[in-house]
């Protein structure tokens, strides 16, 4: 169990990192008169402030830079010794947040859960299902351990391990003869009503680069920020998608899709940790769970949408 003064050196670092008492007070669940009671309690231990008020949240003051790095290593000390104590038997612990694509729920979730209550049944796992932008800042505020992303075109991004590469496929209603043939080339997608993300999608940057570089036009018909959304739109004859076919597409009738190529459009699925919170040996074996996991889920499901 942390100890008061422990706890309140964790709600320095947590304010410290988001920059703001009220984000704080949502990371930990709890008011943000105790975050406040909290820093005041430790000012008044130190005999100095340690954040500065902003109109954007707050800062850290000189002497709050000072022992920020030092206070980061001793609670990271304490995590790695506390957890060292639990496993000391072999048998990893503890919570692990993960976050994973939607697209990727219903066929991942069960699988990742079944297997580590079967080999780790006392690691706590905690997942969470969000598109790659809302994760990746999730991870950079340190409120998960590790999430798969998607990253357009080859991932050579520290820090990330690629577990799998897809190719982005053309979605379009069954019966309609530009997705029957298995692939179509990406100057056919000229003047053909999309259903893309918005700006700043990485894929809608994409799209635009390369249609741009091929002296192309395309028609962005409707803007939709999810996957269930844009096919909901094709099938209801609101133009086409351009999405990964990942696991999205399963079991819906009502759609098909092809192969874009011409040139074939590559996205990697990366899983990538935070630099917020520390590795235990939990954390790394569903990290070594999820990496050999993945990819035998999309060797399985290459026919998706085909």
């Amino acid at each position: 169990m942390q100890s008061s003064l422990e706890h309140k050196w964790l709600v320095f670092m947590k304010v410290a990192e988001l920059g703001s008492l009220t984000r704080a007070a949502t990371f930990f669940d709890v008011p943000q008169s105790m975050i406040s009671r909290h820093i005041a309690q430790l000012e008044t231990q130190c005999g100095s402030r340690l954040f500065r008020r902003t109109g954007r949240g707050v800062l850290l003051t000189e002497f709050g830079e000072q022992i920020y790095p030092r206070i980061k290593t001793l609670l990271a000390d304490a995590d790695q010794l506390a957890d060292d104590i639990r496993v000391s038997g072999g048998m990893p612990m503890g919570e692990v947040r993960v976050g994973i694509l939607p697209s990727t729920v219903h066929v991942l979730a069960s699988v990742l859960f079944r297997q580590t209550r079967q080999r780790f049944p006392r690691i706590k796992l905690h997942l969470s299902e969000g598109p790659s932008p809302q994760l990746e800042e999730q991870l950079r505020e340190g409120r998960m351990d590790m999430a798969l992303l998607l990253r357009e075109g080859l991932a050579n991004n520290a820090g990330e391990t690629m577990v799998a590469q897809v190719s982005l496929r053309l979605v379009g209603p069954r019966g309609d003869p530009l997705v029957e043939n298995g692939t179509v080339p990406f100057r056919a997608l000229a003047g053909l009503p999309l259903v893309v993300p918005s700006f700043p999608h990485s894929l809608r940057s994409r799209l635009d680069a390369l249609s741009e570089g091929r002296g192309m036009r395309l028609d962005i018909a409707v803007e939709a920020d999810s996957i269930r959304l844009q096919h909901e739109i094709v099938a209801a004859g609101g133009g086409y998608a351009i999405t990964a076919g990942l696991f999205e597409m399963t079991g819906d009738p009502r759609l098909n899709s092809a192969l874009i190529v011409e040139p074939e459009l590559l996205r990697s699925v990366v899983l990538a940790t935070t630099l917020r919170r520390p590795h235990t040996m939990a954390t790394r074996e569903v990290f070594r769970l999820i990496t050999q996991t993945v990819p035998d889920l999309l060797r399985g499901d290459s026919a998706v949408g085909a």
